[in-house]
């Protein structure tokens, strides 16, 4: 995850250090809690007992009437099925649903209106987070006027789907596209407790995207050109180097792909990073200029490269071998583009970065098989 110097306050949060917008929530957070009706109680117990996932998806999906298998890929695509135990990911959001409670996002407390769950709960608790998804999922499906027969076209939820991310533009588009691969060639997963969990391969499946804006996701990097181009926010980075480019720090995103870079475009995570690859394919979006600085590395920004890895640190499932692979292929262009030694002193983790409380890329990452490919 990235993090940068400043005057701003930064809470420290887990396995990363939280953002600048963390400030705002910590102020807020006694108030939407309130208001959604969390107490200060420990977790209670599930209402209906303990349920397994595929209970859980299939119970919300009846409860809402969302397509089952349109919520387990959000889902998927999200987390992985891993709600984190209740930690928040770089953006604040929570479970295995990743609703999100930020000061330009507030799915977390919208799904506590619609269900009646407190947020507590909410965050804490997988059955309680996956209704609150699809709970979020189908007003969503309901604002643009999806009746009875249109929610049971898996096709038609793509703009429902595009929304929930919370992104806009072509970002949003990204996030769906995402889904919606997972949903034409299906998927098997396992949870952290060991539960399988399977999605249909829907191959004919055609979603309707009428309406979803593609605005940016034809554009190319003029720095990598096998990447996408979609800028950070200006108040995310600065213009410019104060200090010689001598490094390229790895980091891991505490998120997915679209959300980072809808995070990362977003004036109030004053957060950036140059590049961010995506799990499943490796593909690639440049979000900062080489030459300018991202607020990725603290007092390493001025001097480095940082490229974010969609995924947990906690979780391996994320690290595959297309994403290795391509970030390889990346940090060895980059490398000889700028004159940057490929060793393990100028190619770092976060954790490595001078002045750095963070802890990615974690235990997971093979720094063995990514030198290799860095080097060729």
């Amino acid at each position: 995850m990235s993090d940068r110097t400043g005057p701003r306050t930064r809470i420290p949060r887990t396995a990363t250090t939280a953002t600048a917008a963390a400030t705002v929530l910590a102020a807020t957070a006694a108030l939407l809690v309130t208001a959604a009706g969390a107490d200060a109680t420990p977790e209670q117990p599930d209402r209906t007992g303990t349920r397994s996932l595929n209970a859980s998806l299939a119970s919300a999906a009846d409860a809402y009437d969302v397509p089952r298998d349109v919520l387990a890929a959000v889902g998927y695509g999200e987390t992985h099925f891993d709600g984190h135990a209740g930690k928040p990911s770089q953006a604040n959001g929570y479970g295995v649903m990743h609703l999100v409670s930020n000061p330009s996002r507030h799915t977390l407390e919208q799904a506590a209106r619609l269900t009646g769950e407190s947020v507590a709960r909410l965050r804490r608790n997988t059955d309680a987070n996956i209704h609150g998804g699809a709970a979020v999922l189908r007003a969503h499906a309901d604002k643009l006027g999806l009746d009875a027969g249109d929610r049971d076209d898996l096709g038609a939820w793509y703009p429902a789907v595009a929304r929930y991310s919370g992104a806009r533009g072509g970002t949003a588009r990204l996030y769906a596209d995402t889904v919606y691969r997972f949903l034409k060639k299906g998927l098997r997963a396992t949870t952290p407790d060991g539960e399988r969990v399977a999605v249909s391969a829907h191959g004919s499946l055609r979603p309707d995207r009428s309406g979803v804006s593609a605005a940016g996701l034809g554009t190319k990097s003029e720095d990598f050109p096998d990447a996408k181009w979609v800028p950070a926010d200006g108040n995310n980075f600065s213009a410019g180097r104060a200090e010689k480019l001598d490094k390229i720090v790895i980091h891991v995103t505490q998120g997915s792909y679209a959300g980072s870079i809808s995070w990362f475009q977003n004036p109030e995570a004053q957060v950036s990073a140059h590049y961010v690859v995506r799990s499943s394919d490796g593909e690639v979006t440049q979000m900062v200029r080489d030459a300018d600085t991202a607020y990725h590395a603290r007092s390493a920004n001025a001097s480095s490269l940082g490229i974010e890895h969609e995924g947990y640190i906690d979780d391996p499932s994320w690290f595959t071998d297309a994403m290795y692979r391509s970030s390889a292929a990346l940090t060895r262009h980059l490398a000889d583009a700028h004159g940057i030694p490929k060793d393990r002193e100028h190619i770092i983790g976060h954790s490595e970065a001078p002045g750095n409380d963070h802890t990615d890329p974690g235990p997971h990452w093979d720094w063995d098989t990514y030198m290799a490919l860095v080097k060729g």
